[in-house]
């Protein structure tokens, strides 16, 4: 169907224009936030093919699945039609609904707000952190391939060129995650800037050396040093920042507001960031990354992989339940901390386990299989060897229910080798076999790191098909294919 068309149709199974309240998309989906969720026709919605699935985690907002390139089209085509984009649908002012409040208890409820808040605050930064991490592993590679590059002023201007890509956005991490969360939080986003901007400048090393907290022997043990705390003090001191500015701004005339708010706000912010919220939370990240390295680089083989597996295996369900947001924190105190991630290419396998789950449904759907769930298998495929998991989990694998448990087992086997090797990568987004591309780095060195995590990457991909073949029968899908007409 038409994108255009389709976003019409989309609208009109929304309750209309007036009922969309704001509307915003992300790499697969369609983020929308509504006044009345009893104008929603849930089965309109779903009854279009491009329509991959529809979550509705919190009262007033959904989420519709459409794939990589359809949500950020369709989202185009509602912008033509007037649609307003926010991030209001997932800021602190939404309302958990009466069958969560009474089916979760309030620390679940307090997590699924974090890894939203992770989620909301990370997902326009995703091109420029994709970018960056697979300029960085490219680079990475060129003393590989080219050990005398520095001699050559081509490779040199080369390496320089991808190295400078990378270094505009890591530089400058803090200052992006600091204004996109002042958007998020209802502050003044340059103003969230500033704040992040200032968390890496050597003027809180001068500071932090005034009141005896700086460490001259050992720096990164310092109590208070430039980038203390990285992107998780930022978001902490920008929350508080944005609650200090509205309650400022309420109490200011409005002939004072425009030049008394915005220095107030900065400096009577920044007093407790650098003294409480960067030390503290740089203890934390510390201790949080250090504990990271000790399971994912243990000098115990059994360590490693027991982790990997673990973690790979249960990554698809997290994904599923809309909790894999809150892993960014845990990427970000890697990446800002050693330079690379371990966690991230053990979790990349569960992409390929759905896809070797996906080819053995395939081949079970030839005789047995609707077309429906035949074009549904087929055409999310390419997207998951591509790094692309959503149209498999939303369009196959929760659908059909049983064949995501050999989907995470698979997974799970090649998320312990890849962690045996101690693959690591320069950044997380890309996954499936673009993926190789930024797991370049790690003790094992560049080319062997890509080496492993393709291995594994396969290696997943065997274990979920043979493991779907043992566990799914030709009845099984015979008998799902008549439930679904």
């Amino acid at each position: 169907m038409d994108t255009n068309k389709l976003a019409e149709n989309l609208l009109q199974a929304l309750g209309g224009k007036g009922n969309i309240v704001s509307a915003v998309n992300c790499m697969t989906r369609l983020r929308i936030h509504v006044k009345n969720d009893a104008d929603v026709r849930e089965k309109d919605l779903k009854a279009h093919e491009e329509v991959l699935a529809v979550t509705r985690p919190l009262k007033g907002y959904l989420e519709i699945v459409l794939g990589p390139g359809t949500a950020r089209r369709c989202m185009d085509a509602l912008k033509a039609l007037g649609i307003p984009t926010a991030q209001a649908a997932v800021d602190k002012e939404a309302v958990i609904s009466p069958e969560e409040d009474l089916g979760q208890n309030r620390f679940r409820r307090a997590l699924r707000r974090m890894c939203r808040t992770f989620g909301a605050v990370f997902a326009p930064l995703i091109p420029g952190i994709v970018a960056a991490g697979l300029c960085a592993g490219f680079a990475a590679i060129i003393p590989q391939l080219v050990p005398d590059y520095e001699n050559s002023p081509a490779w040199t201007v080369v390496y320089q060129f991808l190295t400078g890509i990378n270094a505009t956005f890591m530089t400058c991490i803090t200052a992006w995650a600091g204004y996109r969360a002042a958007e998020h939080f209802g502050g003044t986003p340059i103003l969230g800037g500033m704040l992040g901007m200032f968390t890496n400048l050597d003027q809180v090393n001068a500071i932090a050396k005034a009141i005896g907290w700086y460490n001259d022997a050992q720096p990164l043990n310092a109590i208070l040093r430039t980038g203390r705390g990285g992107v998780l003090a930022v978001l902490i001191g920008v929350w508080f920042m944005c609650r200090l500015e509205k309650w400022i701004r309420k109490r200011l005339p409005d002939s004072l507001d425009t030049v008394l708010s915005p220095l107030a706000t900065l400096v009577l912010t920044l007093i407790p960031y650098l003294l409480v919220v960067m030390p503290v939370i740089g203890l934390l990240s510390t201790g949080l990354c250090s504990l990271m390295e000790r399971v994912a680089l243990s000098p115990w083989p059994a360590v490693r992989m027991l982790a990997g597996y673990i973690g790979a295996a249960l990554f698809l369900p997290m994904v599923a339940a809309g909790m894999h947001h809150g892993l960014i924190a845990l990427y970000t105190v890697q990446l800002e901390t050693i330079g690379y991630v371990t966690l991230y290419p053990a979790l990349a396998m569960a992409g390929a386990g759905q896809v070797g789950t996906a080819f053995a449904l395939a081949l079970l759907m030839k005789k047995d299989g609707t077309p429906r769930m035949r074009k549904a298998v087929s055409g999310a495929l390419p997207a998951g060897i591509l790094g692309v998991g959503e149209p498999l989990i939303y369009g196959v694998m929760l659908p059909l229910g049983k064949p995501l448990i050999p989907a995470c087992l698979g997974a799970g086997v090649g998320g312990a080798f890849v962690m045996l090797m101690e693959v690591a990568s320069t950044t997380w987004g890309p996954s499936g076999l673009p993926g190789v591309f930024v797991m370049t780095a790690g003790p094992q060195g560049a080319f062997l790191s890509m080496v492993w995590y393709l291995t594994g990457w396969v290696i997943s991909v065997a274990a979920a098909f043979l493991l779907t073949r043992l566990m799914i029968s030709r009845e099984y899908i015979a008998r799902i294919a008549a439930q679904k007409g």
